[in-house]
């Protein structure tokens, strides 16, 4: 068994090409050095289909190996971190001030969809790639989106409805829940593999989110009944109940996608969805009354400062929706639930900070586990991907090719 390299294969098909039969004697020696010929330079074939692979993985911006990767990864986490934060502490902003419908805050959480004219549109304008907007959505894709965004309407009802009767700090930290539906969801639905690094996470965050049950019940605000409090409660376990559904729901469709351009059309069609569910329920219940009362003094901060609220919320959330959909595209289901669970921490600590939400020990303790289940996460993440690094370069150190020439019998 011997090594043949290329260049030395090349010079072999040359001398052979260049030596006449004589007498038609070499008939069978031609066919046998073609063969051996063709098996000295195994690695050609392999070669084309890599550099067709490279090819795809141009256009396929989830692949790792795609250098827009790590960009898109990026901002996307900072739009999840910027909108998930700046969200929820403006959401209750617009409680707090003697603001009221519920619908209201419904509408705001989707009506920013016009933004997302500009993810889609733009890198056209900027021949940044040469794909048209829409091209390849289909009527199918077109319905799934529908019907998913019509889920995430509802699911922004119930936000609005926990946002409203609790504290940011106690709401954040209740929709962690969602992160062990989102696990068991994710390996039925996309077949995610369930390792310790994941469940220990799982188990961790589910843990806190126990502990500030067992000691929320004593933190309902001033002048909220029994009732309404445990509306609020319910409601947002869920909305969380309903995300854990979303995020695997939205990986299963986006394994057919390989361009975030159109992973912004697809939450355009939602987020219209979602808007025109809220925009219905807002005429029915007359939030758009209550939208122009609030504005000409129902809110206590004026009508100025009322619109400058309600702007930044639908620009926030917008950002949040963003990061999240692009975090399910280039990771995965779980991770994204992963890293919008470990922002809740941030987002407690930012009710605490900003209106002095109480924060004991049980939800201290609650906010460690949070983050510690996130860094076991990470760490397991890593280990993963050093460990396929390491695999693929043992797969191309042992690439070199082994011939076992067919020759003739007799040679």
């Amino acid at each position: 068994m011997a090594t043949t390299s290329p260049s030395t294969a090349a010079a072999l098909h040359r001398q052979f090409l260049a030596s006449p039969n004589q007498n038609g004697t070499n008939d069978v020696d031609a066919e046998s050095e073609i063969v051996f010929v063709e098996e000295t330079l195994p690695n050609l074939n392999s070669f084309m289909e890599n550099n067709h692979k490279e090819e795809n993985n141009a256009e396929d911006q989830k692949s790792t190996t795609n250098k827009r990767y790590l960009p898109l990864l990026v901002l996307n986490y900072v739009l999840l971190f910027v909108g998930s934060l700046s969200a929820s502490l403006l959401s209750k902003y617009y409680f707090i001030h003697k603001g009221s419908s519920k619908w209201v805050s419904t509408w705001v959480q989707s009506a920013g969809f016009p933004l997302l004219l500009f993810p889609i549109f733009l890198p056209v304008l900027l021949n940044y790639t040469k794909r048209k907007p829409f091209t390849g959505f289909g009527q199918k894709l077109f319905w799934f989106s529908v019907l998913v965004g019509l889920m995430l309407g509802f699911n922004n009802l119930l936000i609005s409805w926990g946002v409203a009767y609790l504290p940011v700090s106690t709401s954040a930290l209740l929709l962690s829940s969602q992160l062990v539906f989102t696990l068991i969801l994710s390996s039925i639905i996309v077949k995610q593999k369930i390792t310790f690094s994941n469940l220990n996470c799982v188990i961790l965050i589910t843990i806190s989110s126990i502990i500030l049950a067992l000691d929320s019940s004593h933190e309902k605000p001033q002048g909220l009944t029994d009732r309404e409090y445990f509306i609020g409660f319910s409601s947002t376990i869920g909305a969380g109940l309903l995300f854990s559904l979303y995020l695997p729901v939205m990986e299963k469709i986006y394994q057919s996608v390989n361009c975030y351009q159109m992973v912004m059309e697809m939450q355009l069609i939602m987020e219209i969805a979602a808007t025109v569910l809220a925009t219905v329920g807002m005429a029915c219940d007359k939030g758009f009354s209550d939208m122009k009362r609030e504005a000409e003094g129902g809110f206590d901060k004026g009508t100025t400062v009322y619109w400058v609220t309600i702007v930044s919320t639908v620009v926030t959330w917008q950002c949040c929706f963003m990061g999240t959909a692009g975090m399910v595209f280039l990771t995965s289901s779980l991770t994204g639930g992963i890293c919008s669970t470990a922002l809740l921490s941030i987002n407690v600590l930012g009710g605490v900070a900003v209106y002095k939400d109480p924060f004991g020990g049980f939800k201290a303790v609650s906010t460690v586990l949070c983050i510690w289940g996130f860094c076991s996460y990470v760490f397991g993440m890593y280990i993963r991907m050093k460990r396929k690094n390491v695999g693929r370069k043992n797969s191309s150190s042992a690439s070199s090719t082994e011939l076992i020439p067919r020759r003739n019998s007799d040679m």
